[in-house]
């Protein structure tokens, strides 16, 4: 099977900033730093950002080529070819269960943001107070029970909208790397770029409309960047260890980490491409992105029309309150509202689309390299599971309890462990300086020796604190929610199946390669 690879450097960087760049960015982030008192977040989440976020996308970046010019592009096939271990091959799949698993809840709340862009778009939503939207997005998520959305078969509005999005990713997966996720993400990206600017010069030109002393466009700033929460001291603000257990998982969230994805990514450049820029630079749109752009345009707009007193976790919930029940009460208010309205949320569609095509094109990877079966065939066996999964999703709504246990156990505990294990497979196991010697190769940047001692020592150990303490606070909730949740049980039972189906996949891979190097040796020495 022929070998693709990027066309462009810049078209790499597009692919893989873009699968950074979605709904962590734009929704997630803003709610997080909403939740711990604006500015007050800014501190954890750039300390996470620098000691965990830059050094695993370098660790990613670097594994992914190593083994890419050695003609492995799958997770198991990058893991295997690293270490020079067999088993560790198993250890890749498990990437592949967790970006299939994403898949599968991400493309529903997809859904939501084409079916937000389509309803502004054509008028088809109505002015209202902030609780009218709350019961929008109850109508939209399916909220009020489990086959809420079913009620009139799939004729439902928001459901043809994850329908539309799940086709609409698999026809840019199908069309390849280049022609699919290069040609969509070179567009895509810039686009969006567009549309936030337009809606950040509306916001910073806001002044103070709603006339309320304290609530204008500098005070909504002034939140966003003020370290200290409001009635608290800098110091306070700054020892919530909750803040920092919130930072470091917006990082891995938002750059992708521990997925699998950049390896995968990284594994299709070339044997002197610069991976040390290309990965600094996407690394840095992503931030970029989400703490100057969304921070500039979301939390601002919200401080505005519905006031500081609303920014409070009681008020907000979950990070989608922000976006999808506290927004659209702001458009409603603001001037030309329904247009920015649209903007911002063909925005969060267009973000949430690069990064669910990155996270389905692991899975068909394995199932091309594995099995050597043709982009049609192996696009057809992940989209019955991804479908199946997306179907699960918008079924047992009610709660969200499918969505957010499958987004505890891949998002949250899983992602810590994978990346976790790729920082020490770079730093440890392919040794630091093989992979810092490999990182630097065709680099047009010199990566200060600062980062050795941080990506052997610092990274790792940072990792497994944040991920104890994490774990001590949020895993004993979780077990209770799956011991009496039925439903909780059964997502956490297609995570099963999904990671059983990876690991057979892995082993018949397994076979063939074994059998390909053998004949290769066998050429080699002139065996018959």
């Amino acid at each position: 099977m022929k070998r693709e690879n990027w066309t462009t450097r810049l078209g790499v960087i597009m692919a893989v900033a873009g699968s950074a760049i979605g709904l962590g960015n734009f929704l997630r982030f803003p709610g997080q730093a909403a939740l711990y008192g604006g500015g007050a977040f800014m501190i954890p989440y750039l300390v996470a950002f620098f000691l965990l976020g830059l050094p695993i996308a370098w660790a990613e970046w670097t594994i992914g080529r190593y083994a890419g010019v050695r003609g492995y592009n799958s997770a198991p096939g990058i893991f295997r070819c690293v270490t020079g271990k067999r088993n560790m091959a198993y250890a890749g799949s498990f990437c592949v269960t967790l970006t299939t698993i994403i898949t599968s809840f991400y493309v529903f709340i997809e859904g939501w943001c084409l079916a937000y862009a389509l309803r502004y778009l054509f008028g088809w939503i109505e002015q209202g107070s902030t609780a009218d939207f709350g019961k929008l997005f109850v109508e939209t998520a399916g909220l009020k029970g489990n086959g809420a959305l079913f009620q009139h078969g799939l004729l439902n509005f928001n459901l043809l909208c994850m329908f539309f999005c799940l086709l609409f990713n698999y026809f840019l997966i199908y069309r390849g790397i280049v022609k699919g996720i290069e040609w969509f993400c070179s567009f895509a990206l810039p686009m969006l770029l567009v549309c936030s600017l337009i809606i950040i010069v509306r916001v910073l030109t806001l002044g103070n409309p709603t006339g309320v002393e304290g609530q204008s466009i500098f005070d909504g700033l002034g939140y966003v960047w003020n370290p200290s929460q409001p009635g608290k001291t800098f110091w306070e603000s700054l020892l919530n260890p909750e803040a920092w257990l919130a930072g470091a998982g917006q990082v891995f969230f938002s750059l992708s980490l521990g997925f699998g994805v950049i390896c995968t990514y990284a594994s299709y450049t070339k044997q002197n491409d610069d991976i040390a820029l290309s990965s600094l630079t996407a690394v840095a749109g992503n931030g970029f992105c989400e703490a100057v752009l969304a921070a500039m345009m979301v939390i601002p707009a919200a401080y505005i029309f519905l006031g500081p007193a609303f920014l409070t976790p009681d008020n907000l919930g979950s990070s989608f309150t922000i976006g999808f029940q506290a927004l659209p009460g702001v458009f409603n208010q603001m001037p030309m509202g329904r247009m920015f309205g649209f903007l911002f949320f063909f925005l969060l569609f267009l973000a949430a689309v690069t990064s669910s095509i990155s996270t389905l094109q692991p899975i068909v990877t394995l199932l091309e390299e594995g099995l050597q079966l043709g982009r049609k065939s192996s696009l057809t066996i992940a989209g019955v599971i991804t479908t199946f999964g997306a179907f699960f999703t918008a079924y047992f709504t009610e709660n969200l309890t499918a969505l957010d246990t499958m987004d505890f156990w891949v998002c949250n505990v899983s992602i810590f462990v994978m990346a976790g294990f790729q920082i020490i497979m770079f730093s440890w196991v392919l040794g630091l300086d093989a992979g810092m010697a490999e990182l630097q190769r065709g680099a047009q940047i010199r990566i200060p020796r600062f980062f050795r001692f941080v990506m052997k020592y610092v990274s790792p150990l940072y990792l497994i604190l944040i991920f104890v303490a994490w774990m001590s606070l949020k895993f004993p909730e979780q077990l209770v929610r799956v011991s009496q949740n039925t439903v909780a049980q059964l997502s956490l039972g297609f995570i099963v199946f999904v990671t059983i189906f990876n690991l057979f996949i892995t082993s018949q891979a397994l076979t063939r390669w074994e059998k390909q190097e053998r004949l290769e040796s066998n050429e080699v020495t002139g065996e018959i």
